[in-house]
């Protein structure tokens, strides 16, 4: 092809819309509109573009109704199902956003798009012009000519007449006669009955044409030759359908299909409509900001469509007094605190911002320290100003996370009241999956507003300068708009959530009221004794490097154990161990996962599993906790984070004391070393079973149900069950099999995975799960029951009315449905379970705080809360808090809180 000019760039459009819809994940919105395939194809359009910088472009798309194909077969086509609901909603969004894009669409009545393309390559032929032709049709490679080429975005691949050659074995010119020969089941169109591909090749290699071919059909012997000359009659019609047509009558020429400005005003609507969030921030971002000033500047005018935000920056006293005012006189006024650090128990306040209607917001600077900074308001005086306000229950104020702000205040002995709306929770309330839930986000999901980020103000990595570095012309609108934008995330999302009144109650009666608790938990902080975690180190550094040994003289020599690539040489090359999985770069994998697997059968990796743990343990716990003591309180300090796990459990970072392991005694090692101060005990209390519980309530299982009301042990119960044997003669490995059945099967775990579990053949692990559910067919009931129905609504239900969304439900991608649907099943039974321990902290707190006692909350680890008990109070909290934590719910079984008391959290558990 000539390289003098772009090519003219034709778009077979159905083609790719249909590729795109059944290859590619499916993708909702939430108001339910399908854009999956759209997102495809405009993905492959930019692409295009991008690659070829077209002058001239079409995207050509069927027409509805009949062709003249139709006419001349009546039963063409006819074997193709109708077109999908969900795929049909996406026809109309993308033919609207590729005109808004500036690209030509054509859609001519009584032809295909494949005939228009055909005619406009004819054209351009004519006219000297090289035409590339985007499709995934086979049927194409008839246009091939030393003009025309054909490239699949879909999987990179170009066909010029070489290219055509090698794929089909014979030449452009023949594939017309190739296509009448094999026929085609999709459109219907009546070929050689058993003449396949190689068939078709041969004849045509070997008689150069369809019409020679014919003309000697006596030759072919066998059933194939008797299947040809019983279809010479339909071959002429099979031909002309097969043909594509290159003299459509057309309005446009090649040369007048001119590339437009695209219309970035309506894009961008169009975008926020379907919710392609990362296109909506280019085309909120395209005027290119230069500097921080001007990104500000620039942003801060899409906040309001119809006027500019009103941002104040407060200086005086007067200016001060004003907002105060407005602010107590107003039902409700968004709140955000600007400090020097994430770490809410050493960031330092830099000031306030307010925002009582959208669109305006103020900004009050209390401690910003570059050179040449203005004077600002004092902090002492600014922050007794704004106590009785901020302590007092009305107004009421919304914030984004406002958790963390509380923490702020309360270091200057604050403590923020009134906290009615968190647009973090209103979001991860509404859907957990949908996004995250910062407000950087969120703001690019609902409101389709990039705002400015941290960094761009900040800057990055070790360069970036702390809040009270940033000039204040340019903080105040960074700070007036977190303002603004979390009062109109709020009044977006709101509404939304009032109108499902489960989700609505999850959110005012569990999320809410327990943001300011775990705001207390994580500024209460757990006590530990860093001496004794220095001396486990130093006990798991020695055990590493006796494993490091013993790995070296398996291997029969010296490797770093850290390097997947030393590692992968040892295992795979030197000693021969089979590869299990490769990375995506085609290496043998040394993931954790192929390590365990191998373990099995081999030493050296059960050793490297070993030595990996230790190694995660020492970093992550024994060498890291000592260095988070606090200096002020001589304690660790985590953050609890509300809005990330899908199901409604709360996740613990800096550090994360969930992962804490339990059953090895490292594990155990590193939790003695969390203790009580003086004249206090631990205490840790315990859901047992919770989720085998709610199952046992969800599914209404008879034996389920029994074996808990009369407070058997269930795993015992299970292997009496499924094993066919007394209860009393259950055996220790019996008992090991039914837990792990148990457990697997709420997860959702199949036969190869409890087969390898449990080092048995797959066939065996498959009875134990046929007994199993023989045994207890509610639960199977339940199972079908729930994937019905989350196929059918997208989502499944915690006890409380969490929605756990599950977009891939439906999707055409096998693994991927099955694995939503593993979800589907285990999702109500851990999103209970979160819901239910958060109740429960909500009732233990406030009977600690009505009591007025000393016992202090510590700690939330999975089904576990762990207590700071002084001596005086121990028999009354105990005995309470295991009663409050077992009326937390109501469920058809009792639930059991299992509580222990020691010096340690160890010994406590």
């Amino acid at each position: 092809m000539s390289a003098e000019k772009p090519p003219l760039i034709l778009v077979d459009g159905s083609s790719y819309l249909y590729r795109a819809f059944h290859a590619l994940p499916p993708l909702i919105t939430s108001k339910g509109q399908p854009t999956g395939a759209i997102k495809g194809v405009l993905n492959m359009l930019i692409r295009l573009r991008k690659d070829y910088n077209p002058e001239h472009m079409a995207v050509v798309f069927d027409a509805k109704g009949k062709t003249f194909r139709d006419d001349m077969y009546a039963e063409y086509k006819a074997n193709r199902p109708p077109m999908p609901d969900d795929l049909r909603s996406q026809i109309k969004p993308l033919h609207d956003a590729i005109r808004k894009m500036g690209l030509p669409l054509l859609i001519v009545d009584g032809v295909e798009a494949d005939d228009v393309i055909g005619t406009l390559c004819e054209q351009a032929t004519r006219q000297g012009i090289d035409t590339i032709v985007s499709t995934g049709d086979k049927d194409m490679a008839q246009l091939v000519s030393k003009h025309v080429t054909l490239i699949n975005t879909m999987n990179d691949s170009v066909m010029d007449r070489e290219g055509v050659i090698e794929k089909f074995g014979i030449p452009p010119e023949r594939i017309v006669d190739f296509l009448t020969l094999v026929g085609d089941s999709v459109d219907n169109i009546p070929g050689v009955p058993k003449c396949g591909p190689k068939t078709a090749v041969k004849w045509l290699t070997e008689y150069e044409s369809l019409d020679n071919l014919v003309e000697h059909a006596d030759e072919i012997k066998g059933k194939v030759g008797e299947n040809l000359r019983n279809s010479l009659s339909h071959i002429p019609l099979s031909k002309q359908l097969a043909t594509i047509k290159l003299d459509v009558e057309l309005d446009c020429s090649p040369t007048q299909l001119d590339i437009l400005e695209p219309d970035n005003q309506a894009l961008l609507e169009l975008y926020k409509d379907l919710e392609f969030k990362t296109w909506v921030a280019e085309l909120s971002a395209a005027a290119g900001e230069s500097n921080r000033t001007d990104a500000i500047d620039a942003l801060s005018e899409t906040i309001d469509n119809t006027s500019e935000p009103e941002y104040e920056c407060i200086l005086d006293k007067t200016q001060f007094g004003k907002w105060l005012e407005k602010l107590k006189q107003c039902e409700l006024f968004a709140f955000d605190t600007e400090t020097t650090s994430l770490n809410y128990m050493q960031a330092e306040l830099v000031g306030v911002s307010f925002s009582i209607e959208a669109g305006a917001a103020a900004y009050v600077p209390v401690s910003h320290r570059y050179l040449d900074a203005p004077e600002q308001l004092d902090r002492d005086w600014v922050l007794e100003q704004l106590k009785p306000l901020l302590e007092a229950e009305t107004p009421k104020k919304v914030g984004q996370n406002l958790k963390y702000d509380q923490s702020i205040l309360a270091r200057y002995d604050i403590q923020l009241n009134g906290i009615a709306f968190d647009t973090m929770l209103e979001s991860y309330v509404l859907d957990s999956t949908a996004t995250r839930h910062d407000m950087d986000s969120l703001s690019l999901k609902y409101l389709g507003h990039k705002t400015i980020s941290f960094e761009e103000i900040a800057g990055k990595g070790s360069k970036q300068i702390t809040f009270d570095q940033i000039e204040l012309e340019i903080a105040a609108k960074y700070a007036a708009e977190d303002a603004d934008i979390t009062l109109k995330l709020h009044q977006h999302l709101w509404p939304m959530l009032e109108a499902e009144k489960s989700l609505q109650s999850v959110f005012t009666d569990i999320e809410m009221p327990l943001a300011p608790i775990l705001s207390k938990v994580e500024r209460t902080g757990a006590l530990i004794d860093a001496n004794m975690l220095r001396l486990q180190s130093q006990h798991l550094a020695k055990r590493m490097m006796e494993l490091e040994k013993e790995a070296h003289d398996m291997a029969g020599e010296e490797f770093n154990l850290g390097s997947p690539k030393q590692l992968g040489t040892i295992l795979f090359e030197k000693l021969g161990l089979p590869v299990i999985q490769k990375t995506p770069k085609g290496a043998a994998s040394t993931a954790e996962a192929v390590l365990q697997e191998l373990a099995l059968d081999y030493p050296l990796p059960k050793v490297l599993m070993e030595y990996r743990g230790l190694s995660k343990l020492k970093s992550t716990y024994t060498d890291k906790l000592p260095e988070l003591i606090n200096a002020k309180t001589g304690r660790i300090h985590t953050s609890y984070q509300q809005a990330v796990a899908a199901t409604g459990r709360l996740s613990s970072t800096d550090p994360n004391l969930q992962n804490i392991p339990i059953r090895s005694e490292e594990g155990r090692k590193i939790r003695q070393a969390f203790i009580p101060r003086k004249d206090c005990k631990l205490l840790a209390a315990d859901y047992s079973q919770i989720e085998l519980r709610i199952m046992a309530h969800l599914s209404d299982d008879a034996s389920l149900l029994k074996a808990f009301n009369q407070g058997l042990d269930i795993h015992q119960a299970t292997a009496s069950e499924v094993m066919g044997v007394a209860l009393e003669d259950v055996t220790t490995e019996q008992r090991r099999k039914a837990k792990a059945v148990n457990f697997g099967l709420i997860y959702g775990m199949s036969a190869f995975g409890l087969a390898k579990q449990l080092g048995i053949g797959r066939k065996e692990a498959q009875q134990y799960i046929d007994l199993y559910f023989e045994r207890y067919p509610g639960v199977l009931n339940y199972m079908d029951r729930v994937r019905k129905l989350a196929a059918e609504q997208g989502y499944v239900e915690t006890l409380f009315g969490r929605r756990l969304h599950l977009p891939e439900i439906n999707s055409r991608n096998v693994p991927r449905r099955q694995a939503a649907e593993r979800t589907a099943i285990n999702a109500p039974m851990q999103g209970s379970a979160a819901d239910i321990i958060k109740r429960a902290m909500i009732d233990v707190d406030a009977w600690l705080e009505k009591q007025k006692m000393e016992t202090r909350i510590i700690m939330q680890v999975h089904d576990e809360l762990v207590f700071e008990v002084p001596l005086k109070e121990l028999d009354c909290i105990t005995k309470q808090v295991t009663l409050l934590m077992q009326g937390a719910a109501e469920l058809k079984v009792p639930l059991i809180v299992e509580a222990g008391v020691g010096d340690n959290w160890d010994q406590a558990h």
